[in-house]
């Protein structure tokens, strides 16, 4: 039976929860002419929340639910870090969903339903819980994908999203119920994560176990976005309302990475040389799938999905390489990635207002001459995402790439360098593009005047900068979830 211990450790979700619901009964009766406040009112929902984690973080792991939920280190940061990536979301939104009309309580409800599942699977314990806050992230997403009815493209990208996003979760299910099933075969049936870790050296069904975690793994690349799972991603990513795509592209690569840990180390930690090999050859395929195609993009959106394609080969690298100190690069490697896609898409939110939109690469045409600010801050987070030292981007990639070499990968970290010096070509193409063409005869390119977007945007792009020259910190917090 549920106590008031189990109450308070899970007290965050539960706060949103309600928080939803409240948002959803105001949109109700609301005047058109009151409904911005919604916005404000969003976002201070989601620092409280940020508040209640950090306010409320235990000094050691903890349980809730009969281990149905996960309290620690790992699942703090991730949630910290979605929470905040979230509330940037809303600040860089609020101006395209006013020209757009779509600013409703049904966008600030989707969006706070799908962070809970974020936070869900971070904290999972239980392969019931990875799978309830699998779909309630993916089921509040494909709403949001189509939140824009009206136009053309939303509606195609979300039946897409839906019809791809349904088949990995199918297979990531099916997957947990042959695990599940291989765990009764030689000991207790169980769906606790650490109870399966106890129970796969003595089952007696190893095939089975093993196709249990093929179909895991498909389903765990499909989330991430990675190749050969990846088909969803640019199509998702350009039909999307941007604010939609800057989610997707940010807090749930942090449900991705949280889902796969507690998935492969908490619950399938010892069939470690069997998952190791299926996450580099992911990663092999991301990384030169991702480079490759988004070398050829002329839509911005596309070309910063196949990017994404690309950073998700370099965290499953730190994934792959396993044990604390791949963990704790892989999660620096999601948190730096959140930021910085954060602040891409921000910069084209900066740049869109009613009756354009700012996706095709030659849209940034001389962008230094019409705002210099705008494009030095598009500049820190190309170059964070391409790995240019000082910046954050550059040691994300270095220490996965230190975490693959100490895991006796070499090989793969030479793979990871080479297409790392393949990817500057299409980020420099961007800064080229902004300061050395002309802008575009007859362009109408100018920057919102929205100023809490301004100000956050700018906080966020030079915290790119900031956490490359003081990156000791973040690290030693993700190396202590670890326990190193």
């Amino acid at each position: 039976m549920p106590t008031f211990n189990d109450i308070l450790i899970l007290l965050p979700e539960f706060y949103l929860v309600a928080a939803a619901c409240l948002l959803l009964l105001l949109d109700a009766f609301m005047k058109p002419a009151q409904r911005p406040l919604l916005h404000w009112i969003s976002i201070v929902v989601l620092l409280v929340a940020i508040y209640l984690v950090v306010a409320g973080q235990p000094e050691q792991a903890v349980t809730a639910f009969g281990g149905m939920f996960v309290r620690d280190d790992v699942a703090e940061i991730l949630k910290v870090f979605a929470l905040g990536t979230t509330a940037m979301v809303f600040v860089y939104a609020r101006p395209y969903l006013i020209d757009r009309k779509l600013l409703s309580g049904e966008f600030y409800t989707l969006m706070i339903f799908a962070v809970i599942g974020i936070m869900l699977l971070v904290s999972a314990g239980n392969l019931i819980t990875v799978y309830l806050g699998l779909e309630l992230l993916s089921l509040s997403s494909y709403a949001l994908v189509a939140l824009n009815r009206d136009a053309k493209l939303p509606p195609e990208a979300a039946i897409k999203y839906f019809v791809l996003g349904a088949l990995a979760s199918g297979m990531l299910l099916y997957g947990m119920s042959m695990v599940y099933g291989a765990s009764g075969m030689g000991g207790t049936p169980s769906l606790d994560l650490a109870q399966l870790h106890n129970v796969m050296s003595y089952t007696t069904a190893p095939t089975l176990l093993l196709f249990g975690l093929i179909f895991m793994i498909v389903g765990i690349g499909f989330k991430l976005g990675a190749a050969p799972f990846h088909m969803w991603i640019p199509d998702v990513y350009q039909g999307a309302p941007t604010p939609v795509t800057t989610f997707i592209a940010s807090g749930s690569k942090l449900a991705a990475f949280g889902m796969a840990y507690r998935l492969l180390d908490a619950g399938m930690g010892d069939l470690s040389h069997h998952w190791q090999l299926m996450l580099a050859v992911l990663a092999v395929l991301s990384l030169a799938i991702g480079n490759l195609v988004a070398i050829v993009q002329t839509n911005l959106k596309r070309m910063l999905a196949y990017s994404t394609i690309s950073h998700m080969g370099y965290l499953l690298l730190g994934l792959a390489a396993a044990g604390p100190e791949g963990y704790a690069a892989a999660m620096f490697y999601a948190i730096c990635y959140a930021l910085m896609g954060v602040a891409a898409f921000g910069v084209m939110l900066a740049l869109t207002r009613a009756g354009f939109e700012c996706e095709e690469i030659a849209d940034l045409k001389g962008l230094n001459q019409k705002s210099p600010w705008m494009a030095f801050l598009m500049l820190l987070a190309m170059f964070s995402l391409a790995g240019v030292p000082p910046l954050f981007g550059f040691w994300a990639k270095v220490l996965v790439l230190e975490a693959a070499i100490h895991a006796n990968m070499l090989w793969l970290a030479i793979v990871g360098i080479v297409f790392a010096i393949i990817g500057l070509y299409y980020y420099l193409y961007v800064i080229k593009v902004m300061y050395f063409d002309k802008p575009a005869e007859g362009s109408t390119l100018q920057v919102q005047s929205d100023k809490p977007l301004r100000v956050v945007l700018s906080l966020n792009a030079l915290s790119l900068l900031v956490l490359g020259l003081y990156w000791g910190p973040l690290l030693g917090w993700c190396r202590r979830a670890f326990g190193l």
